[in-house]
């Protein structure tokens, strides 16, 4: 188990040496995390639009230069190839193979994406005596498609997904005020209670993540989610892409106080 409290640079070299391969959730506590985009150049304007359109789904964090695999600005001493635990390949549209490691995948016209992650405001929503349901489980948050539809952007289209954190109804209304002060990790969120009115028919079999138990006198709480891009992805059948494998998250050196409006 790693310590919540040990610092980004050293759970990213853990992770750079394959000694950490899980999910993050609850990691690195008060430091923000991100979601992973890996796209040749010659796609990347089209999804860089897409994030302009859709910026509660896919809230910018760094877009990387051609070729280059350093974090520049959101961490010191990273390399976008090695430091996530977990990466997927997709070819066409279609999810090829995950990966602990892309170095050898790595090519010149390669840009990537950092997005915000609704991982980095579960510290906010701990302090804020709201209970986060996946970290007291010691699972990944469950994460679903919807109905939603994403504003198009050039070949990127698709529909929304979101993460789930079950709650009462009064603390989700704590939990719509913590996170609507951080619109760079998603801010408020999208929707709370009915699943079948955002699409979703069964909770306990969530598309990406873990189930998690919802307790009488709960609702869902639903926010928008960085594996919305690869739903873009694979509606847009990109002939090559990689991403991060869902809550599987880039850990940054920026603390979360900072990403507040």
């Amino acid at each position: 188990m790693i310590n919540t409290e040990a610092s980004p640079r050293e759970v990213r070299r853990l992770i750079r040496e394959g000694k950490i391969t899980t999910q993050t959730s609850g990691m690195c506590d008060g430091y923000a995390q991100a979601n992973l985009l890996i796209l040749p150049k010659d796609m990347a304007y089209d999804f860089l639009l897409f994030t302009q359109r859709n910026p509660k789904s896919c809230p910018l964090l760094e877009v990387g230069d051609t070729g280059s695999r350093l974090v520049k600005r959101m961490a010191d001493n990273a390399d976008i190839a090695t430091d996530l635990p977990k990466y997927r390949v997709f070819e066409n549209g279609v999810l090829t193979e995950e990966r602990l490691d892309i170095s050898d995948l790595w090519r010149d016209d390669f840009v990537y994406f950092l997005i915000g992650c609704s991982f980095s405001f579960e510290a906010e929503l701990i302090a804020a005596g709201v209970p986060v349901r996946h970290i007291e489980e010691g699972k990944n948050v469950p994460m679903y498609l919807t109905n939603i539809d994403c504003d198009r952007a050039g070949v990127f289209c698709g529909k929304t997904v979101v993460s789930m954190r079950p709650m009462t109804p009064a603390e989700a209304i704590r939990a719509s005020a913590v996170t609507s002060q951080m619109p760079r990790v998603h801010g408020a969120p999208i929707h709370i209670g009915d699943p079948e009115a955002i699409g979703i028919k069964d909770l306990s079999k969530p598309d990406f993540g873990d189930s998690v138990t919802v307790k009488d006198g709960e609702i869902p709480v639903f926010w928008c989610c960085g594996v919305t891009p690869q739903s873009a992805v694979m509606s847009a059948k990109v002939p090559y892409a990689i991403s991060h494998a869902p809550g599987h998250m880039f850990i940054t050196d920026v603390k979360n106080s900072l990403l507040k409006d």
